[in-house]
């Protein structure tokens, strides 16, 4: 379980994911799984409670790539973190079967973070 000790952040956080990261979170995991099962976890996310987990294990989890600085869209994150402007929380899917985790929204965001400081602690539901 993550450990939910205050520590000082680089970012500020929205309290909730922006409305429009959940068709993004659909959208790509309708590439994943059946509709029906999207539909179930797009709604489980939303019912989801706020957590956090550092950015490295996040990253270990997925066993995505990290992606450079030099991505437009992990420049425009990093760009709202030095500006001060809150961050919407990420999305993420446990796939049991494969043990990992998927992120079905905020893999940028999350790029951006780490690109800071990977003990960042990251805001976001998982389901």
């Amino acid at each position: 379980m993550p450990d939910k000790s205050a520590s000082a952040s680089l970012i500020n956080w929205l309290a909730e994911p922006e409305e429009q990261d959940y068709p993004a979170a659909a959208s790509y995991l309708s590439l994943l799984y059946a509709p029906d099962r999207v539909d179930d976890m797009v709604s489980a996310l939303r019912s989801a409670t706020v957590t956090r987990f550092k950015a490295k294990d996040i990253f270990r989890a997925s066993g995505l790539s990290l992606l450079g600085i030099s991505n437009s869209h992990v420049e425009k994150d990093r760009k709202k973190i030095a500006n001060g402007k809150a961050l919407s929380p990420l999305l993420l899917v446990r796939n049991e079967a494969l043990g990992k985790v998927v992120i079905a929204d905020g893999y940028h965001r999350l790029c951006a973070i780490y690109s800071l400081s990977e003990d960042e602690w990251i805001h976001c539901k998982i389901v």
